[in-house]
């Protein structure tokens, strides 16, 4: 780690309160309504709700998404955005496919087709938002293949010709990608999507297969399907975000590394499928604990707005550690925030950038160019693109029609195999209207995003060059 980088870490380790409570605590603990006047309530109500949110928040995301829909099951979305997307950072390089897996019954049954030249990555995340594995032609290959998805409990036997892919906890998420080469590739991706198949089993002793009804759906009038996911866990009290966690903890448990985060929950008072109960709390007790939870949710939502834990080269704001967060507790849970969905750095890299390479704001009123050598190319066994969005990061409506750029795209290359990219609002014209990315008047910021990377860009090896601006 660089030094920028480990100030980076001290600095949101500390924003995020995770160094409240020394060491010494916790070594007996009591009931939290008894607490000990050596505890600080409102650092420990800080620490676990800085642990715990992205198990809640995957869970309410769950439960929205999931309203009226079997679980096991998938849903597929059939279009690309355009610019009247509505999500933040729309991405016009996939057709997304995402499945709510309950892996409590048994295994899941995960089949893929043969994916002969088309890019696809189903990622399998648990419920604390970690990759727990991937799917595709990076890992697994192209041929037509069957996957046995378990939970953390499961023992037996597989069903016959699948391969196990284990989760650590039952709460379980695909999230799908299909690449789309254009828009008269849509159909065909879609075609693709309808081949990824589950089903549900419990394996008997000689590991064939029996099918089994999917898990009821959440009834749709229970839900808020309205608010965002993230809007509701940030507005739950104490007692209902302790509670949601206490109820998920049996089926998804934590990890070994995060004994010391389970001995905290018990002095908090946290008891796995029972309901915290503040008003079982003195009222001073009950105040410190609501004020660590608006405590926490403060620091995450300002650290979010910050660039911890990015790396920063000529202007491009990069994050290669990304998926797989071990105790980082303070990263995970700002890309929870950020997102439920970070890939693992082996499958994507994203960098993105507001300022040129001398540190000033992109204005589409400016004519810029980013250059690629011909030998510095972003690093990929798969492919890359670069997308265009404005002030409110949205996609920019343009003649063309046209949101990104990129190696599956018909970019010119100039005579020494070199490439150039235009960023503007107005058209450069001629011959480097194909390698024209549309801005809009205003202020805008591009993220690159690279699939499959190779060693070089995960190693930081390779950085992406600056933006300057264009002669």
């Amino acid at each position: 780690m660089t030094p920028s980088r480990r100030r980076l870490a001290r600095a949101l380790s500390c924003t995020l309160a995770l160094c409240f409570i020394a060491p010494s605590l916790a070594q007996a603990p009591r009931p939290a309504a008894a607490a000990p006047a050596a505890v600080d309530m409102k650092r420990l109500a800080s620490e676990v709700w800085i642990y715990a949110f992205p198990l809640v928040l995957t869970d309410v995301t769950r439960e929205v998404q999931s309203a009226g829909v079997p679980a096991n099951s998938f849903r597929h979305r059939r279009t690309l955005p355009d610019a009247g997307a509505g999500e933040p950072d729309p991405n016009a390089d996939f057709l997304y496919s995402q499945a709510w897996l309950d892996l409590s019954k048994g295994p899941v049954v995960l089949g893929v087709p043969d994916s002969k030249n088309r890019y696809y990555l189903l990622a399998l995340l648990d419920a604390y938002s970690n990759v727990a594995g991937s799917i595709g032609p990076r890992t697994t290959g192209v041929e037509k293949r069957e996957f046995a998805l378990v939970g953390p409990g499961f023992k037996g036997h597989l069903p016959e010709g699948t391969v196990e892919i284990r989760s650590p906890t039952d709460l379980a998420w695909i999230f799908g990608r299909t690449a789309v080469a254009d828009k008269g590739d849509v159909a065909n991706a879609a075609k693709f999507q309808d081949q990824y198949k589950l089903s549900d089993t419990h394996a008997p002793a000689k590991g064939k297969r029996g099918k089994t009804p999917a898990a009821p759906a959440p009834a749709a009038g229970n839900v808020d399907t309205k608010t965002p996911p993230r809007e509701q866990v940030a507005a739950m009290s104490a007692g209902q975000f302790f509670t949601r966690v206490a109820m998920l903890l049996p089926g998804n448990p934590p990890t070994k590394d995060d004994a010391p985060m389970l001995a905290k929950m018990k002095q908090l008072g946290i008891v796995p499928g029972k309901p915290f109960e503040t008003t079982k709390l003195d009222a001073a007790t009950a105040k410190q604990v609501e004020d660590g939870v608006k405590a926490a949710l403060d620091a995450v939502v300002q650290a979010s707005k910050g660039l911890a834990g990015a790396d920063i080269r000529h202007g491009w704001r990069i994050d290669r550690a990304l998926g797989r967060w071990g105790t980082d507790y303070g990263r995970r849970a700002i890309a929870a925030w950020k997102g439920l969905g970070v890939n693992a750095p082996e499958d994507a890299i994203f960098m993105s950038t507001y300022l040129d390479g001398g540190g000033r704001k992109l204005e589409g009123s400016n004519r810029y160019v980013l250059h690629f050598g011909a030998n510095a190319l972003p690093p990929t066994d798969g492919f890359w693109s670069l997308s265009m969005y404005d002030d409110k990061e949205r996609f920019v409506a343009n003649p063309l029609s046209r949101y990104s750029i990129g190696s599956m795209d018909k970019i010119r290359r100039n005579a020494d195999g070199s490439i150039d990219i235009y960023l503007s609002n107005a058209n450069p014209g001629g011959d480097k209207e194909s390698n024209w990315l549309p801005a809009p008047k205003g202020p805008f910021n591009v993220i690159l995003r690279v699939y499959w990377p190779k060693q070089d860009l995960i190693d930081g090896r390779w950085n992406p060059p600056g933006i300057k601006p264009a002669a």
